[in-house]
């Protein structure tokens, strides 16, 4: 099983540790719900080393991303960032990513933890003349999230990053790249640069009193933002339409699994993605049955929201399914609300 550079950092900080994506990453420190409410009220820090990055550079990078990916990347400009998919020929959604755009023909590619290897492959295997490094094996990588965030990048590392902006800065005089993204629904932004500065960054960020946060409360925030989880909320055999995500998708380029999805978009989805909340503590889980209008399906992601403190859900039922949901909770079908994403916003 892999580990994080600063694995010996969590330890020391009192992390229990669980195995997410074949990594050994630390799943709270304290409480998921006082780590949940600290980022949401002020700031925390979160060890996301494991997640995939690559660098994508070259005379043919541009035009592989936008064979590969659903997103345009000419929609945007260097210095941004861009949400995007990579797709089968039958629109299923293989993965979702970002790229984040240096300058010129530089990207570098954000796959999840567990796809890294497969999507670096299909890039490869894309364009081979295209030079592209794995950055995992030689860098930490940090997200630094809540209304506070902004101001301590800004204190430690001189730049307040703006929503989808990427920098290059330095720290302790070793070089540090940033981008205002996030998993959690708060400003703040994501940190790569070496273990070694990491590790100072790390003790600089405890000392400005920012909070070390586990993959628990990371969950709980995306789930209140209404942020989908790869592998859970969507699959190969998911299409982007069904999940909400036709945002990310540029109709205007070609790109793997474009012909599926006009398909689909002419004739319809036979499933929706819905979000539902329940009243009180009732809690949803993964894998717990919904209905709704005669439509059966079943939980994809539930929690209880320290925000709302009450149960929230995302789970796929035919369309129409304007109707209030219905979730087997323990043997009872219990009501829901149906409503829009995000559960939470500030």
């Amino acid at each position: 099983m892999s580990r994080s550079p600063l694995h010996e950092i969590h330890g020391e900080l009192g992390a229990r540790f669980v195995d997410f994506g074949g990594w050994e990453m630390p799943v709270q420190y304290r409480s998921v719900l006082e780590e949940h409410r600290g980022v949401r009220n002020g700031v925390g820090w979160f060890d996301v080393s494991h997640l995939g990055r690559f660098l994508w550079e070259g005379a043919t990078a541009r035009d592989s991303l936008r064979s590969l990916l659903s997103n345009d990347i000419d929609s945007i400009e260097p210095g941004r960032t861009q949400y995007t998919l990579l797709l089968n020929e039958g629109g299923g959604i293989e993965d979702d990513l970002l790229v984040w755009w240096w300058g010129d023909d530089r990207f570098w590619v954000l796959p999840n933890a567990s796809t890294h290897q497969m999507v670096l492959d299909r890039f490869r295997a894309m364009a081979p003349d295209t030079t592209s490094v794995d950055l995992r094996p030689q860098t930490v990588m940090l997200a630094v999230q809540g209304p506070e965030a902004p101001s301590l990048l800004e204190e430690l590392l001189g730049v307040s990053p703006r929503r989808f902006r990427t920098y290059e800065t330095s720290f302790a005089g070793a070089p540090v790249w940033l981008a205002g993204t996030g998993y959690t629904g708060e400003r703040g932004g994501e940190v790569v640069t070496d273990p070694a500065t990491g590790g100072q960054l790390v003790a600089a960020l405890i000392e400005s009193g920012a909070l070390p946060c586990g993959l628990g409360a990371r969950d709980t925030l995306r789930l209140e933002a209404g942020l989908l989880l790869a592998g859970q909320d969507f699959d190969d055999r998911t299409n982007p339409l069904e999940a909400g995500l036709d945002f990310a998708i540029g109709w205007e380029h070609d790109f793997v699994g474009k012909k599926a999805l006009e398909s689909v978009r002419s004739v319809g989805v036979t499933r929706r993605l819905t979000a539902f909340s329940l009243s009180g503590r009732t809690i949803p889980r993964h894998g717990h049955r919904l209905r709704a209008n005669g439509s059966e399906g079943e939980v994809t992601s539930g929690n209880f929201s320290p925000m709302l403190e009450h149960g929230i859900g995302l789970g796929y039922l035919k369309p129409p399914s304007e109707a209030d949901p219905e979730v087997e909770i323990r043997g009872v079908w219990e009501s829901a609300k149906r409503v829009e994403l995000p559960f939470y916003q500030r």
